[in-house]
């Protein structure tokens, strides 16, 4: 109610001063709530910083090879191979415009985005093709690039059924986006 009468600009203003208030709001209760117990909250929080630095350092490996991987995928060519292979199935829809988004996101985030940009400048970011590979992007995760980075950071070897319900999920995601987008914007 009280940005009901505002311009835009003075929401985005007050919004932000809100959030900033709000968060530091929340470090400096924090860090009361543990004076008040007593722990020594610098040491925490610099024993903390290097435990996270550490994790940072322990996963640069595993992020370098899914980078080098994708890479690779792109650069063979075996991403438009399966491209074509689902168009001659398929048909010529709008949504196999879309694959790519759809084929990368499980890999890796930012190839994901890559691959949606590609698809919004080659078919229009208001086309089918587009619009579904947005939805792509938001209703799948990088299930790849999760099991390899962050079970591989604390060396969990067997992932049981982490990757066939990831991988169910994305499927689930990618055929609602399907569904959708061709429900909503045909």
């Amino acid at each position: 109610v009280w940005f009901a009468g505002m311009v835009q600009g003075q929401v985005e203003a007050a919004s932000s001063l809100i959030a900033n208030v709000l968060l530091a709001g929340v470090m400096v209760g924090f860090a009361v709530a543990a004076a008040r117990k007593g722990a020594p909250v610098y040491e925490t929080f610099v024993d903390g910083a290097k435990d996270g630095f550490q994790v940072a350092v322990g996963i640069i490996p595993y992020l370098v090879a899914m980078l080098v991987a994708v890479g690779m995928l792109r650069a063979s060519g075996a991403l438009d191979l399966a491209l074509d292979g689902v168009r001659a199935l398929a048909g010529d829809h709008a949504w196999v415009d879309a694959l790519p988004t759809a084929l990368m996101k499980p890999l890796s985030g930012s190839g994901a985005r890559g691959m949606l940009i590609e698809t919004m400048q080659v078919h229009g970011a208001d086309s089918l093709a587009g619009r579904i590979a947005s939805i792509m992007q938001g209703s799948t995760e990088t299930t790849f690039y999760v099991l390899a980075v962050y079970f591989g950071s604390v060396g969990i070897r067997r992932t049981r059924y982490a990757a066939p319900c990831g991988l169910a999920a994305d499927l689930a995601g990618l055929t609602a986006a399907i569904l959708i987008g061709t429900l909503f914007f045909t």
